[in-house]
């Protein structure tokens, strides 16, 4: 593929050069076949102008993918999908907990812990037969945003006060990992100060292994708001029920009803979420 020399607006503000092996790379680790890709490739290439927003670049291929193939299109907008968890950051700590629940970890949410010096509210607490996690879930409505160094500070101090204190979650144990975990990415500063200080960070894209596009493709795990088949009404209404996975349309058809999803929609997004995580 030949790009032209443009310059694209990310969604933080900068420019970059247009590069359409990264256009080619984000729709083949979503599924798409080559021939949809290349087709899809084309298409952008012919019609990117410069100073076009990396959003929209987006929304045109996700346009096309959507067309020719819908699962695929649910993987390529999943990183937008989990911001549309909020705007409140509730939904995105149960998605986070139930990541790790399939993981063979118990967890729960909004817990108050007594630190050395004074009691936090936890996120999520995290644990198994021998490791006990908090994690501090930092959400953001716009995936342009990043957790930067005064987030790092803060959420090292919290551990800190935490270390060497007794807490009672399956049985009595100390913390043993503090984790900081987003919806996005975040800055060089706060990699640098937290991989020195050693809090474990999760973002959209880092670590390079294990990140949280990783988790989520890992343990099919994708939000409801994944689902083109549901409009942003129905999603919200799911989300203040508690439904934030997927998979979790496929359940009780009651709750679902109780949402203000009629019968023929939710057959239509049960079909959606069994093309887009089926059960293995």
């Amino acid at each position: 593929m030949h790009n032209r020399s443009v310059f694209i607006v990310k969604s933080d503000g900068t420019r970059q050069a247009f590069d359409g092996r990264k256009l080619e790379a984000s729709l083949k680790k979503a599924g798409a076949s080559l021939p949809v890709t290349e087709k899809i490739a084309g298409h952008i290439e012919r019609e990117i102008e410069d100073g076009m927003s990396t959003s929209a670049i987006y929304r045109h291929a996700y346009e096309l993918l959507h067309k020719f193939e819908r699962p695929a299109s649910a993987r390529y907008s999943l990183k937008r999908a989990i911001a549309e968890l909020g705007p409140s950051g509730f939904p995105f700590e149960k998605f986070v907990a139930e990541l790790f629940k399939a993981r063979g970890f118990e967890t729960l949410t909004d817990q108050m812990v007594d630190g050395k010096c004074t009691n936090h509210e936890m996120d999520v607490v995290i644990w198994n037969e021998n490791r006990l996690i908090m994690a501090e879930a930092k959400f953001h409505n716009e995936i342009g945003i990043k957790s930067d160094l005064k987030v790092a500070l803060y959420i090292k101090a919290r551990f800190d006060d935490l270390k060497g204190q007794k807490f009672m979650f399956g049985k009595e144990r100390l913390l043993d990992e503090g984790l900081l975990i987003t919806n996005t990415n975040f800055t060089t500063q706060a990699i640098k100060y937290s991989e020195c200080s050693g809090v474990r960070l999760i973002g959209w894209n880092y670590p390079r292994s294990g990140n949280l596009h990783d988790l989520i493709e890992g343990e099919q795990l994708h939000p409801i708001t994944c689902l083109s088949t549901l409009s942003s009404v129905e999603k919200k209404g799911l989300l203040d029920k508690g439904v934030v996975l997927c998979k979790s349309i496929r359940g009780d058809g009651e709750t679902l009803r109780a949402a203000g999803l009629s019968q023929m929609t939710i057959d239509r997004a049960r079909e959606e979420s069994n093309l887009l995580c089926p059960v293995v």
